[in-house]
């Protein structure tokens, strides 16, 4: 593709049409801290082939498996894939999938997504699920304005143990529409203290993560009896989907909304992106949902086929009617979902979950049998917060220069959990690798 500068005069109609005088009044409202004012250290350009090489000399610098062994989780998680996903997704009919438009030309992606709406309800125990979501956070965001909709209150509670990117994305999104978003503060057992709704009035919905950001697993059945109980919807959050392959499914403990990130489910980690947004609920509240689902009918010759429904979007109706303006064909995420499911099966999912509690009870109990403090005894899932003695952080840099990530500190985002950090452990962590952070973190 031909880049085509515009032209001095191009760029001043375009300031004059929008009300400005210059090219630094588009960004006036990012914060002045924000932006950067210097000039970019950029190299000189080089070909194709010295480009090439300079990134992958560049590439074996950098910090991350196998080299390490890293026990961090807080929203991203490593998992194997099996290689028939790998494989079936580079099929060029999947990645080249656009937003399936016409149905008599998408059969095929329209199928996919039908599909992956499938399992995922069944995995989340709700009856429709939408494929149209960018992340964990956007869904949980796309969660709440949904709840409002449907109850016409402008207020909502969420845990303060939902994940704290989460929650910036959810202040980010209700900050210009003047709902008000209250946090329940969370009690000594690393769980949600739910006590404070009852003197909470007008609320559209409580949203609780479970696992939550420390890995403890919620009450969701206590937390629907009290959202319910205040004419609330329950909005059930997550960060590590495969947990319900061991947990009961938000659907049957009550809740009305399940959203959350699907990357376990097949989507490499990938230094952060692209994940999966899911967002599932009842058919009562199936015309609130955002993005768009895929339906399956019949045509004139009774065959069967797909075609999208209840498409509210700013791509198919007028953009002041539609349910989400922010949301995307996430298709070739949701396929590498549906694709892993698939591969896995029911059981093999079960066994899965059960062997990333195991292994991090294993990690669990190592450490605490070395004298490090669990602060938090709630039942956990692959994750748990460890209470590292003072001046730690220096001993954090030492650990990781033997090739072992020891979790993630807690401080910035709670800053009276000094010292405190979250470890992960799922399936790809051997014993040998849990025994050798045991023994570094003795020697600390």
């Amino acid at each position: 593709m031909r880049y085509l500068p515009h032209t001095k005069e191009d760029i001043a109609e375009m300031l004059h049409a929008v009300g400005i005088d210059n090219l630094d009044g588009l960004f006036q409202t990012v914060p002045e801290d924000c932006r950067f004012k210097g000039i970019l250290g950029l190299p000189d350009a080089l070909t194709e082939w010295e480009l090439d090489s300079r990134m992958s000399a560049m590439s074996g610098q950098m910090a991350v498996s196998p080299k390490y062994k890293v026990f961090m989780g807080a929203g991203s998680y490593e998992h194997y894939i099996p290689a028939t996903v790998s494989y079936l997704l580079s099929r060029s009919e999947f990645v080249t999938s656009y937003t399936p438009y016409q149905p008599e030309m998408s059969q095929g992606t329209l199928q996919a997504i039908y599909e992956y709406q499938t399992l995922a309800s069944r995995l989340l125990g709700m009856e429709v699920a939408t494929a149209s979501h960018y992340d964990g956070a956007a869904a949980l965001a796309e969660s709440l304005l949904m709840a409002v909709r449907i109850t016409k209150q402008k207020r909502v509670a969420i845990s303060s143990l939902i994940h704290p990117l989460y929650r910036k994305v959810v202040r980010t999104y209700f900050e210009p529409t003047g709902y008000e978003v209250a946090e329940l503060p969370y009690l000594g057992s690393g769980v949600t203290d739910l006590s404070v709704l009852e003197g909470m009035t007008g609320l559209a919905a409580v949203a609780v993560q479970s696992p939550n950001f420390f890995g403890c697993i919620e009450d969701l059945m206590a937390a629907g009896e009290k959202a319910h109980a205040q004419k609330a919807i329950l909005v059930a959050s997550f960060t590590e989907v495969l947990s319900y392959g061991l947990l009961k499914n938000p659907g049957s403990l009550g809740a009305d909304i399940t959203c959350g990130e699907g990357q376990s489910l097949g989507i490499p980690q990938s230094f952060g992106g692209p994940g999966l947004g899911i967002l599932a609920t009842s058919t009562k509240y199936m015309r609130s949902l955002p993005g768009r689902l895929v339906g399956k009918t019949t045509d004139l010759d009774g065959k069967r086929g797909f075609v999208l429904t209840l498409a509210t979007r700013e791509q198919h109706i007028r953009r002041e009617k539609a349910t989400s303006n922010i949301c995307t064909n996430n298709s070739l995420c949701a396929l590498a979902a549906a694709m892993y499911m698939a591969s896995l099966g029911g059981i093999g999912i079960q066994e899965l979950a059960r062997l990333n509690h195991d292994k991090a009870e294993y990690l669990k109990k190592g450490l605490k049998k070395g004298g490090i403090k669990i602060p938090f005894e709630t039942s956990t899932f692959n994750e748990f917060v460890v209470e590292f003695p003072e001046g730690f952080d220096a001993e954090y840099k030492r650990i990781m220069d033997k090739g072992i990530v020891a979790g993630v500190p807690l401080t910035p985002y709670y800053p009276e959990l000094k010292n405190h950090y979250l470890l992960c452990v799922t399936e790809t962590k051997s014993r040998e690798d849990m025994d050798a952070l045991i023994k570094e973190v003795k020697c600390s």
